[in-house]
């Protein structure tokens, strides 16, 4: 019968014209710079990403996570099986049952996707996405109708022999040409299911895959300095497997509904952004991105339609306004929420690198932050030898007197300011407390580089940092400990790509860089901190983004105030989906307008749980949310709250005293 010849060549066809689309869809990829991928072994370890990894991510929508499963599982498994059953004709009634079992899972999915499309939120794209329901529903029906002969469940003795069989015959066909067409031509031409094709290989050469199986990988990825240009200027200039992640965006608007800059109304959108990424590389202009655009900064949103970008079109110069690279807080809400796991951070920071170190275009305050950070190794300009001024009643040790210690306790820029130096005594006062061994660089500790590298001058981070790992390699200890999370993250995830692993501590392991909250907590568990319970009132915790999304520390700070005998009043968002302070990625030194400020927006969260206190782990986020304007609740470090409970332990004779004196001065 005709549908013997004609199903297959329209499957046929379609695949081949899929194919060419797929080739012209990776060398668009290849524009891009090369980058180290072992590529058999990406391949081999998609499955397992996509069914653990994806999956454990798309989940916490539970809605999405069951209609993933039914609609994308169930394509896959019949797409293959059409392919054996209906394009090479393998007679089977297992295999086309199988296919029949898989088009009612995935037409049950389908109508997940149409349910949510009747009438769906905001942050999901439209446009081209709204027939996809209707697609996937189609593509289904049809390829059930036309394997039930091959089930052994003839209808209509396979077609023609009359006008009704012609009709039917027809119908049929268009309905191949219009849901298999949307399937292949949009995973491979551009369309709505462009991300199951480039989604897939994302997965398998995704440029962090230490990412996978439960790792985690936050570090930025060093410049490489001396070349003729640095930082990315034109699309071309990303890596191949970061546009390939661009095309992999899903557009469904999960960064969108966390990015706090989105939200206080400045010019960023990280889903319009990967779109405009996306135009960029692939040429063309935006009038076809059916999503949220760009905030204005003053309540409006930006007209969508007159970017224009080309692979090697400077982005900064009719595609993207810089003033969306510098309204990121850089705190990884958006990487963290993103199903296919894209890196918006990333690729916001080449962009920045290219306009610090090439351009000489930081704005606002960011070009006299950075000549300040060149000229006396702290953001604020203040004299070096200043740094240990707030550790003069303290009778701290430095190391260039003794040479070692256990803990090397890294002050960070705390020191210059006041607020933040009632940090930095009140956790001297537990470590004493505690008689912890511990000393400090004093003026010869630099700035960590992190204000400097995420405002893009990659030059002055990889200096400081090679000058602090050889103030470090000098002298041996077993830990490095701050109460600054910025600090923390770069030397734990940034310093070991300049010589930061050479560093051995007395036994010979590596040094532990710790979080002051994850120190605290270990000496309450081994009780050498004795705590009084706090009667204080109501206390909640915000996580700090470079604290808990850059490095998982989500439970040592809660421990610590459940130790207290405190029951936190969580916020709606906290732990990895806490909304960040405003503070990071050099954002208040831009300063770039918005509609609100995102610390008033963080101390609404704060307020809505009825908390008298708000315990912060963060030096910048104090600083943030203290700046929020009264009445309002109290803000306070762990390390205070833990100071303000400690039980002074009475000296039973002089010799205890004298060993505490000793275990001091140590």
């Amino acid at each position: 019968m005709i549908l013997n010849w004609l199903l297959p060549t329209l499957i046929g066809v379609l695949l081949v014209l899929a194919g060419i689309g797929a080739v012209r869809r990776m060398n668009l990829w290849r524009a891009g710079q090369a980058d180290k991928v072992d590529l058999l072994a990406g391949l081999l370890a998609m499955p397992k990403r996509y069914l653990h990894d994806l999956h454990h991510v798309v989940e916490r929508d539970k809605y999405m996570s069951r209609t993933h499963v039914a609609t994308g599982g169930g394509f896959v498994l019949a797409m293959v099986l059409v392919v054996w059953v209906h394009l090479f004709g393998i007679d089977s009634k297992i295999l086309a049952w199988a296919l029949l079992a898989a088009l009612v899972m995935m037409f049950c999915g389908a109508l997940f996707v149409y349910k949510r499309r009747i009438n769906p939120p905001s942050r999901l794209s439209k446009g081209p996405w709204m027939r996809l329901p209707k697609s996937l529903l189609t593509f289904s029906v049809t390829f059930f109708v036309l394997t039930l002969p091959a089930a052994g469940l003839p209808i209509v003795g396979k077609f023609p022999s009359g006008t009704g069989g012609w009709l039917l015959t027809l119908v049929l066909s268009v309905l191949i040409l219009m849901s298999l067409g949307e399937m292949l031509f949009g995973m491979t031409w551009g369309g709505p299911m462009k991300h199951a094709f480039a989604g897939a290989l994302h997965l398998a050469f995704h440029r962090r895959p230490e990412r996978f199986g439960g790792g985690r990988s936050t570090g930025l990825k060093a410049a490489i300095l001396g070349e003729t240009s640095h930082g990315v200027a034109k699309p071309t200039d990303f890596k191949w497997n970061q546009l390939l992640g661009f095309d992999a965006c899903v557009q469904c608007g999960r960064c969108e509904a966390v990015c706090p800059a989105f939200a206080a109304g400045q010019p960023l959108n990280p889903k319009k952004l990967i779109q405009d990424m996306v135009v960029g590389f692939a040429g063309g202009t935006d009038e076809k991105y059916a999503g949220s655009p760009y905030p204005d900064g003053s309540g409006g949103v930006q007209e969508v339609g007159k970017a224009k970008g080309g692979p090697n079109q400077i982005i900064t110069e009719g595609l993207i306004n810089p003033d969306t690279l510098w309204s990121c807080t850089t705190c990884r809400a958006c990487v963290e929420e993103c199903p296919m796991m894209i890196e918006h951070v990333d690729a916001i920071v080449d962009m920045r690198r290219f306009l610090t170190l090439e351009k000489g275009e930081t704005p606002n305050k960011g070009a006299q932050v950075l000549e300040n950070i060149i000229a006396t190794d702290n953001p604020n300009g203040y004299a070096p030898a200043s740094r240990t001024h707030w550790a003069a009643d303290q009778n701290l040790p430095l190391m260039k007197d003794v040479k070692q210690a256990d803990v090397l306790f890294w002050v960070s820029d705390g020191a210059f300011d006041m607020r933040s130096q009632r940090i930095l005594r009140a956790f001297v006062k537990l470590m004493k407390a505690a008689n912890v061994d511990v000393a400090i660089l004093g003026d010869e500790e630099l700035d960590s580089g992190d204000v400097a590298r995420r405002l893009g001058d990659d030059a002055t981070f990889q200096s400081l940092a090679k000058r602090n790992l050889a103030t470090l390699s000098k002298y041996r200890f077993n830990k490095i400990v701050t109460t600054d999370p910025h600090a923390f993250h770069c030397l734990k995830n940034e310093y070991g790509d300049f010589g930061g692993d050479a560093l051995l501590s007395i036994s010979g392991e590596s040094v532990e860089v710790l979080h002051h909250t994850t120190f605290l907590n270990r000496l309450v568990k081994d009780g050498r901190l004795p705590l009084d319970t706090f009667k204080g009132g109501k206390v909640t915790y915000h996580d700090p983004c470079y604290l808990g999304r850059y490095n998982g520390e989500y439970e040592a700070p809660r421990e610590l105030l459940a130790s207290l005998g405190i029951d936190v009043a969580e916020m709606e968002r906290s732990g990895y989906r806490s909304r960040c302070c405003g503070g990071g990625g050099g954002a208040p030194i831009t300063d770039i307008p918005g509609e609100r400020r995102i610390a008033d927006m963080r101390m609404e969260d704060v307020i809505s749980t009825g908390a008298d206190m708000v315990a912060v782990g963060c030096q910048q986020c104090t600083a943030m949310l203290e700046g929020v304007v009264e009445p309002r609740p109290v803000v306070k470090d762990i390390a205070e709250i833990l100071a303000g409970q400690l039980i002074d332990r009475p000296l039973v004779d002089s010799q205890l005293a004298d060993s505490q004196l000793i275990g001091e001065v140590r």
